[in-house]
């Protein structure tokens, strides 16, 4: 017990040396411009909005002012670059981190999209760019030693700034555990408490930066999730730690007061991030429709916030429901046009791959986050049927995190489909007995909404009241406990994503050679038209 308090009193020691060391009188200033969650977004959309080129013209811009007025720059991502957009993801985001090393990154936080596909192939998108990937808490299981680099320091015009990145540790569940099996996600907080005396001790940096993905949750009310960035500057001797950019939770944060959210922030309006405890914490939404700028006064050991804003990338004003308007949020940004001829090769060999008509839909098919992790959907329901249909299954499953959009009425493309499943799961079965599947489903029915880990499927029925399951029915008909029955599952849950039992292990588990897209593509062009009344959710 002593022993930690001389720890706990040792960590708050060096913590305040880190404050009373600054005592350069000379006023300093810093600019740091940052974005997070890219998820393949290096094309602007349908509307114009976005996309790296315009990105890069609007950041050159302010990193000429900001150097204009003397400010030392530094240019930030809260990570998760990978998956969203077909013409990335079928080229593994190598637009995106050339695209990012055109633009001048610094450095960027590893989010959970970053081990979507094969260890490999990260390190592979680390040759593409030209800048760090960072995070300080993923550890190898055998060795115990960090697995990627832990922090980065900057000299930036006689500016030290220390920058040390962080992974959510929900990466262990909702990552895919055959690529992550190997690595361990520690507590950022108990990592931090560790790593940041060392790095003021041998570097006795300025300004110290997290850059995280990890998510900002007002008041720390995280919920079924990880602990996030209020909770990291919350466990800190404050001092310790100056600013957090962030990610991971995809929103703007802007506070309306202390512990409390702007919940009528919209383009082109003003945004006060979050402090906590003396900390900085900030986040720019998602896929690079803002670019934050936030600008430092460092005096006498003092960093002072002189202004923050989320500048919009070509986007449009929304109404108070949240619907795109007419009018530019901002004055309209050109794209770089060297930028632009980069990327154009890659949009152009995306966009061969997947475009022309595979069906037709007769009204939308509802894949939104805020309803497929709160409700059961209909595109669950056509999911499910395309995967019990490609494997011969009594019933089926998937879980809702595992759906990342929705197939509008009219024409439905193989673009349309890779949107909804960007992973590559491969497709498989398990044979269960009635009971077996009642032990299993006694997991899994219980997953919360608001989490990628709620349950839909199709052909099973039940009652859930009090922590338990009732009145089974598969296909109707009540359960039999010594009746096999066939479930149909992609690889990720049976091997234990989003923390669902492992069946990989089962001897009547069967895996195929069909991924989850493959599946749903042959079934739309199977079965069209596609009526949404045969899905409908009852």
């Amino acid at each position: 017990m002593r022993t930690s308090f001389l720890l706990l009193l040792l960590t708050f020691i060096t913590a305040c040396s880190q404050v009373t060391s600054k005592t350069d009188s000379e006023v300093r200033y810093l600019t740091v411009l940052h974005t997070n969650d890219n998820h393949g977004r290096f094309w602007h959309n349908e509307h114009g909005e976005y996309g790296m080129a315009a990105r890069k013209t609007l950041i050159d811009q302010l990193r000429d002012e900001a150097k204009a007025q003397g400010h030392s720059v530094l240019l930030l991502s809260g990570g998760d670059i990978n998956t969203g957009i077909p013409e990335s993801d079928l080229q593994l985001a190598e637009p995106d981190f050339k695209g990012m090393s055109e633009i001048g990154y610094d450095a960027m936080a590893i989010g959970n999209h970053e081990f979507d596909n094969p260890l490999k192939v990260l390190d592979t998108q680390q040759e593409w760019a030209n800048f760090p990937f960072l995070s300080a808490n993923i550890f190898d299981k055998t060795t115990n030693k960090p697995s990627y680099q832990q922090y980065k320091i900057f000299e930036k015009d006689g500016l030290t700034i220390a920058v040390i990145g962080f992974t959510t540790t929900d990466t262990a569940k909702i990552a895919n555990p055959q690529y992550v099996g190997g690595l361990e996600f520690k507590k950022p907080t108990t990592v931090a408490a560790s790593l940041l005396p060392e790095i003021q001790q041998q570097h006795n940096p300025d300004i110290t930066i997290a850059v995280t993905h990890m998510g900002h949750y007002v008041d720390s009310n995280f919920g079924v999730n990880a602990p996030g960035d209020v909770t990291l500057a919350r466990s800190l001797p404050k001092g310790m730690l100056d600013i957090v950019v962030g990610g991971h939770s995809q929103e703007p944060v802007c506070m309306a007061g202390e512990n409390k959210a702007d919940e009528a922030f919209s383009p082109g309006k003003k945004c006060r991030p979050d402090q906590q405890n003396g900390t900085w914490i900030m986040q720019a939404h998602e896929w690079g429709k803002y670019v934050g700028k936030a600008e430092f006064k460092l005096e006498n050991g003092q960093l002072t916030l002189l202004s923050y804003e989320l500048l919009p990338v070509n986007l449009y004003k929304q109404d108070s429901n949240g619907k795109r308007l007419t009018e530019l949020a901002n004055e309209y940004i050109e794209a770089d046009q060297t930028l632009k001829s980069i990327l154009q090769p890659y949009q152009s060999r995306g966009e061969k791959k997947i475009l022309g008509k595979l069906g037709y839909v007769n009204g939308k098919l509802e894949g939104d986050r805020s309803k497929a992790r709160f409700q059961q959907v209909n595109i669950a329901r056509l999911i499910i049927s395309a995967q019990m249909e490609a494997v011969n299954a009594d019933f089926g499953i998937i879980s809702g995190g595992g759906i990342r959009d929705s197939i509008q009425a009219g024409d439905i493309s193989y673009k349309d489909i890779l949107k909804v499943h960007p992973f590559k799961n491969r497709i498989a079965y398990v044979d269960l007995s009635g009971q077996q599947v009642l032990d299993y489903f006694a997991v899994v029915a219980l997953f919360p909404p608001d989490s990628g880990a709620y349950l839909q499927y199709k052909n099973i029925s039940f009652a859930k009241k009090d922590g338990q399951i009732s009145n089974v029915k598969i296909n109707g008909e009540a359960i039999k406990l010594d009746k096999t029955y066939r479930m149909s599952v992609n690889s990720y849950n049976a091997s234990g994503g989003d923390g669902y039992p492992q069946l990989t292990n089962n001897p009547n588990y069967a895996p195929s050679s069909k991924t989850d897209s493959e599946v749903l593509k042959q079934y739309i062009e199977a079965h069209t038209p596609i009526d949404i009344a045969d899905y409908e959710v009852n």
